[in-house]
């Protein structure tokens, strides 16, 4: 049996099981919401985004199509090295941890899809709020789009399976330590494979605390990727726009 449960932020996302389990996650729904957003913020023409936490820059791709300078960073070396085959003279991708600054600032930071919280140390996450905000320039937005926890946690399945590609994935949730945790249990390759993922229930009162003690101030709050307001009953997601 191999376990991967430990920093399994830096295990389950380099690994190609992750990408098959997730590979039916809507694309046009995303690209609506990129739509949506940059129109919204209202992004100078040929603008420059940093993707944080890009996976393998499917959305940092789709982005530069739209006519921005867009730079995709990522823990996982094997997703930025499968994405640098699309890099061209406005689209670049790098190894980055998404904790500490990175070396240029942006028009916008764009940390998309629950991609925050993965931490164990409450100050890695307050530590990457402030990296968002050391790489914004003097006009630039961040935006982090979370899974609405109050939502999500009313609607946890407990236990459910899922086949693709011939491996079934048993899929376990539950809520442990301010945690929403996702056990991820599979056979492949004549192996037994063991992961887990854990996201902090951040609420919206939590993130408003890491924006206080960040020193960035919360501009707008949307419940969708259609930009709709905020329910924290009903709505989808929560889409926090800040600087």
């Amino acid at each position: 049996m191999i376990d991967n449960s430990t920093k399994w932020f830096a295990s389950w996302f380099d690994t190609r099981f992750y990408h098959i389990l997730y590979r039916d996650r809507n694309a046009t729904e995303a690209q609506v919401f990129m739509d949506n957003l940059t129109q919204y913020l209202n992004l100078p023409e040929a603008g420059t985004i940093l993707d944080l936490a890009c996976g393998k820059g499917r959305h940092s791709r789709y982005l530069n199509t739209l006519g921005y300078d867009v730079t995709g960073i990522d823990l996982s070396e094997n997703s930025i090295a499968f994405a640098k085959q699309f890099e061209n003279n406005r689209l670049k991708f790098e190894v980055h941890d998404m904790c500490k600054p990175y070396h240029k600032t942006f028009d916008a930071v764009f940390n998309m899809f629950t991609s925050f919280g993965y931490f164990e140390h409450d100050e890695d996450n307050l530590n990457t709020i402030k990296a968002i905000k050391a790489n914004l320039n003097a006009a630039g937005f961040g935006v982090i789009d979370f899974m609405n926890t109050e939502r999500v946690i009313a609607n946890l399945v407990p236990e459910d399976s899922k086949t693709v590609d011939g491996i079934t994935f048993n899929l376990k949730r539950f809520v442990k330590d301010g945690y929403i945790v996702k056990e991820i249990a599979f056979e492949a390759d004549g192996e037994t494979y063991n992961f887990e993922e854990r996201v902090k229930a951040f609420t919206l009162a939590d993130f408003e605390a890491l924006f206080a003690a960040a020193g960035v101030h919360l501009l707008d709050v949307f419940g969708d990727y259609k930009l709709s307001r905020y329910r924290a009953e009903t709505s989808e997601r929560l889409v926090m726009i800040f600087k």
